[in-house]
Parts: C-alpha cells; sequence; structure tokens
C-alpha cells in the first residue's frame, strides 16, 4: 500500500471574514478543529498542518492532536505558500500526498477514501463534484517538486491546467463543498447547511 501524508492548509490570515476563522466555533469544536478530525479519521501516515495567520491563538484553542505543524510565516503570499513551505516536511517514504483545506468543514472521510481508492496511479487527481472539480487534491511523489515551487493564490490550479492530460477527475455525489471565507458563508453553513455542501 502506498504511504500517504495528509496535508491540511490552514494558514489564512481570514482578511474577509474580519476575524480567525479557524477558530470559528463549529459543532463542538472549531471550524479548523472539525476538519483536522476528518483528517485523522482518514489515517493518513502522516499528518501535517500548516498555519500562519493567528497562529498562537490555533495552537491555544484547536486540537492539532496527531498533526505536526508547519508555521508558514510568508502567509500573506497566497496558499501556494503554505504547500511550497509543507511539502518539505512531507516524509520521504511518501507516495501520496493529499490536500485538504482548513476552511471546508464539509469534506468527509469517504470523500478522501473515494479520492485515494479511485486515482490510480496518477500523478495528479481532484474530485469531481456535480458542479466541478474541488478539494480534497492528490498528487504523487512525482510531483512533489513542483508543488515546493508554486507561487501565488492560484497555483495549485494552474498546475492542475498545466498537466491537464495527467489529471484524473475522481467523481464525487453532490456539490462542492463550501469554503468559509467571508462572515455570510459562516452563516450560511450554520443556518440548517450543516453538510457544509451548499453553496453561496
Amino acid at each position: 500500500m502506498p504511504l500517504v501524508t495528509g496535508l491540511v492548509l490552514a494558514a489564512g490570515g481570514s482578511t474577509r471574514l474580519g476575524t480567525p476563522k479557524q477558530l470559528l466555533p463549529y459543532r463542538d469544536t472549531t471550524l479548523l478543529g472539525h476538519v483536522l478530525a476528518t483528517a485523522r479519521a482518514c489515517e493518513f501516515d502522516q499528518l501535517l498542518c500548516v498555519i500562519g495567520g493567528s497562529a498562537d491563538e490555533i495552537r491555544a484553542h484547536v486540537d492539532l492532536t496527531g498533526a505536526a505543524v508547519v508555521e508558514n510565516h510568508g502567509f500573506g503570499e497566497g496558499c501556494s505558500s503554505s504547500i511550497a513551505a509543507a511539502v518539505h516536511a512531507v516524509d520521504r517514504r511518501t507516495d501520496v500526498l493529499v490536500l485538504m483545506l482548513g476552511d471546508q468543514p464539509g469534506v468527509t472521510q469517504e470523500t478522501v477514501g473515494r479520492l485515494l481508492a479511485d486515482r490510480g496511479n496518477a500523478a495528479f487527481a481532484a474530485c469531481a463534484y456535480e458542479d466541478g472539480r474541488g478539494h480534497p487534491l492528490a498528487f504523487a511523489r512525482s510531483a512533489f517538486g513542483e508543488l515546493a515551487s508554486l507561487h501565488g493564490d492560484k497555483g495549485v490550479w494552474k498546475l492542475l491546467d498545466h498537466h491537464a492530460d495527467q489529471v484524473v477527475d475522481v467523481p464525487v455525489p453532490g456539490l462542492i463543498p463550501l469554503d468559509v471565507d467571508t462572515l455570510e458563508d459562516y452563516r450560511t453553513l450554520l443556518a440548517g447547511h450543516e453538510d457544509g455542501q451548499l453553496r453561496t
């Protein structure tokens, strides 16, 4: 069986929300706490979590059990900087890296399992929801070098576009899970849409 590392990205500065979204109450924990609980349930061989904005508060208030924490001091440079920072902490025996977002609580253990089971030996794999391509994403070791050199907020999507003929899209039921970027997103999540599947 391939060795799998799970990577949860949670370094954002929450500029659009105005308060650390990682610490927003969600169910019986926080937004990031819920995503990390899902990641732990996936039983990855290694679990990494990248933090940056509000790092001290996250360490104090989020259950980081089982995750090796990578701090990205350049988090303001976009999501790609967090991926690049974390790749250097990936176990050198790892065959596959699964990328998850710390503000996307609608992603389930079953979704991750489906992605890993149906990606084959693809260098790149993404979830194909009913309304488009989304996270989580999976990358084979052959892609790690390019991940380490990503730049900008959309770098990972540009990478998939660049290797379009090598990307496997794994069908997943439902809509792309909601990213909580604004207060309106958070209100939507709490207003009876706890599965995180409704997008604004």
